[in-house]
């Protein structure tokens, strides 16, 4: 039997009264980090006071209208672009410190939000209020032939000023396979890894063409140690949220015929703010295979490189 119960969200099992995501430490045994996700009609907003967590609101739809106050009572706007699809390219994004009471707006339009956020435990003072702009987000091409995909690195810590969070997204083309070699992250070892419990979240399309009733899907692989097991693989579509506790994860499959994308939020224990990852000896060789391929002629998706 595997863990598919404990550790998958499809979409609508995880609604909490504004947000029709909502991962937070009411999961037992999720500790780190938060995923909330509302869609808002046009003018419609939600509140969040961020509390001891650090929040970055990404626009998945849409564009939004950011309004905080921050520790200290000062005043802070942000109105993010954001975009048409998270398929249409990178997004502007608002860092947002803990002890901040937070305000998200739709604006003219309708719009999907995003709200990534992590226990902020590492620093004495809060990191301050950040508009990033989506020109400043730099794209990355990972891997290459039917292992590339497309990384949008708005939240790692050579880009953005935080405590504890780390956060990205990726795009995988129709056919690809992601979060590959397989690798984990859940031990602090100096130099080498640190301990990060992850939360994935998807969305899915279907390639041009397909017909009506399509049926966008992709799936999710994660397992443990003999010491620290665990078992997921799970079929995902738009929505979808996978946890990882701890253990290899990977692959995240785009099925042919169907893009996916998955918003990635990370933060752990440990003293230091830093992405280390081991890959799984099993199957880390599989990089050196990628030396004489190309990248996937279809990324980047939707803006420049």
């Amino acid at each position: 039997m595997n863990d598919n119960e404990r550790w998958v969200r499809p979409y609508g099992t995880a609604a909490d009264d504004d947000f029709q995501v909502s991962i937070t430490d009411a999961v037992p045994g999720w500790t780190h980090t938060s995923l909330r996700v509302a869609t808002l009609a046009p003018g419609a907003r939600v509140a969040l006071a961020t509390g001891d967590n650090e929040i970055i609101v990404v626009p998945l739809r849409g564009g939004a209208d950011v309004t905080a106050v921050d520790h200290a009572g000062e005043h802070h706007k942000a109105r993010l672009a954001g975009r048409d699809s998270v398929f249409a390219g990178p997004t502007d994004v608002a860092y947002v410190p803990p002890g901040t009471s937070l305000t998200i707006g739709a604006g003219d339009g309708p719009a999907k939000v995003a709200l990534c956020g992590a226990k902020a435990t590492k620093r004495a003072d809060p990191p301050p209020f950040r508009h990033l702009a989506a020109a400043d987000v730099p794209v990355e091409l990972r891997g290459a032939g039917t292992a590339s995909r497309e990384v949008r690195n708005f939240g790692v810590p050579q880009v953005l000023d935080a405590d504890s969070i780390i956060a990205c997204e990726v795009i995988t083309p129709a056919g690809n396979w992601s979060s590959y070699p397989p690798h984990k992250h859940d031990e602090e070892r100096d130099g080498v890894e640190t301990e990060l419990e992850e939360i994935y979240y998807f969305e899915v399309q279907a390639e041009p063409g397909a017909p009506e009733g399509a049926d966008p899907v992709g799936y999710q692989r994660v397992y443990g140690t003999a010491e620290r097991p665990i078992d997921v693989l799970a079929e995902v579509r738009t929505g979808d949220v996978v946890l990882v506790p701890h253990g290899w994860h990977g692959p995240a499959m785009a099925t042919p015929g169907y893009d996916l994308y998955y918003l990635n939020v990370m933060a752990g224990p440990g003293t230091t703010r830093a992405w280390l990852i081991c890959d799984d000896p099993a199957h880390g060789w599989v990089r050196q295979a990628w030396a004489q391929q190309d990248a996937d002629p279809r990324l980047p998706m939707g803006g420049p490189r």
